[in-house]
This record gives C-alpha cells, structure tokens and sequence, in this order.
C-alpha cells in the first residue's frame, strides 16, 4: 500500500509506503487523477509499473528535491537508471534525483544552444568505461523521445552518475578525484618535460593508479609495501617527483599520505621514464 505525496505528471507520483519510506512509482498513467493522501492498495493493475526507493535526510525530503523538477527528466532517468542496472544488478534508486536533475539541465543547455565543455571527458571514460557506454545509450534514447541531440560531453557527466550509483561516492567525489588525479598527470608531464597521448596505455595506467590512490588515502587504506629505500635509491628522480605530488595532495585532502603510496607512485612514474 502506498500513499500519495504528490503527483508528478500522468506516469509518476511521489509516494509514502507503509513503512514510511518515500518512493517514486513510475507507469503509464499510475498518476492519472491521483491527489495528495490518496492511497493506492496495489500496483498489481498495473503490471509495468516500478518502485524507486530514496534515501532522504530531515533536511532534504524528496518532496523538497522534486519541486522545481522536469517530472519528464525523472521518467528519462529511471531508463538510464533501469539500463545502467542490467549490468550493475546491485545499482542504488538514490541516483534518480540527482540524475533527473542533470538531464533536466542539459535539455534546457542544448535548446538554448549552449555547450558545457568536459576537460575530465577521456579521463573519464578511462576510469568508467561500462558506465559511459550506458550513458552513451543513455543520450541516445533521449534524443530519440526528445528529438535533441545531447553533446558526447554529457556522457562523461551522465558516467559519473551512473558511478555513485555503484559506489559510496557522489557524482560530485567522483569527479573532484578525477580533477585530483588529472592535476597530478598534468605535473608530472611539466616536471618530466613530456606530453602523454591521452590515448596511450602508458596514461591510462597513470591515471588510473593515482585515481585508485586518491580512493586509498581517502579511506585510509593500508598499502602493504616495504620498498621505500630500494625505490628512493634506484629511481631518485622519480622518488622526488612522487614525494612532492604526494605532498601537495596531502594539502588538498587534508589527510595524512603513507611512504608506501609515495613508493608506489614513484614505480609508476619511473614506468614513464
């Protein structure tokens, strides 16, 4: 059983169920003259029809988060949403909102013909690769009910989405690690006096150590190696350069960066070299 909380359009509500959890039931016509308090006993008439379970906190309920929402976007989302779960089964409803919200955005971006530039784009699907092919198909089923065609670079925005919902991480942490991670690629480019082909192994392995290595320090993650004085003698330069990136990162996270991680790293610049 589940109690209206408000109605979205004729395909979505916002609903309470018997257990006080706030859902949005999506279906064709399930909001069809549905009013605020009026309860539904089943969804068994309407056999299509899906339950999307949110987490909210005292300060923000979902009835907060869906005022002002394109109730469309939220129905374009739950596709994404629905397709993204065929490959991750254990896909959380949490990023519907938020995911709605953007694709909302980025509809109302490409009316006005305004683009909004990706620098992280490759980064990005080198770090997520089966997340942005979902959100490539993503694009592609909304320009074929919406009649736009959405830029590659809201695949990238779309893939970070995709990611919290696999993950403990927020669109917002997962792409301020990747900037993170960039940052460190782009000083060790400068430091070495070299330019990385985006597309070559040699980056994609870089940047992926330092993005697993940003994961690590914020967790606090122990990393069992015992080669700093081999590594800190045989690769000084590289050994330097690891220190003072790590360093600089410890600034930005604000967290403590164990001899281990700088070992690590200074093995993968070295690969570089």
């Amino acid at each position: 059983m589940f109690r209206v909380i408000k109605p979205l359009n004729n395909n979505g509500l916002l609903a309470l169920t018997e257990e006080g959890r706030e859902v949005i039931l999506l279906g064709k016509g399930i909001g069809f003259g549905k009013k605020s308090g009026e309860r539904i006993e089943s969804l068994t008439c309407l056999p299509q029809a899906k339950v999307y379970h949110l987490v909210t906190d005292d300060e923000n309920s979902a009835l907060q988060r869906v005022n002002g929402l394109d109730p469309h976007a939220v129905e374009l989302a739950a596709r994404v949403l629905d397709e993204a779960r065929k490959s991750f089964p254990a896909m959380t409803d949490d990023i519907l909102l938020p995911m709605a919200d953007h694709i909302a955005m980025a509809l109302e971006r490409c009316r006005r013909g305004i683009r909004l530039p990706n620098p992280l784009q490759h980064d990005i699907m080198v770090m997520f690769p089966d997340e942005y092919r979902i959100a490539e198909q993503g694009l592609h089923a909304i320009e074929r009910e919406e009649g736009l065609s959405l830029p590659p670079e809201e695949a990238g925005y779309l893939s970070l989405h995709i990611h919290a919902g696999i993950s403990e991480q927020n669109a917002g942490d997962s792409l301020t690690n990747i900037r993170l991670a960039a940052d460190c690629i782009a000083k060790i480019e400068t430091e070495l006096g070299i330019s990385l082909r985006r597309t070559e192994l040699k980056y994609t392995r870089l940047i992926s150590h330092v993005c697993y290595m940003i994961l690590r320090i914020r967790a606090q993650e122990e990393v069992p190696l015992q080669m700093d004085e081999y590594v800190r003698k045989m690769y000084p330069r590289a050994y330097q350069l690891a220190e003072k990136l790590c360093k600089a990162l410890e600034e930005k996270l604000c967290l403590p960066i164990s001899s281990a991680e700088v070992t690590l790293l200074a093995i993968h610049i070295q690969r570089v070299l």
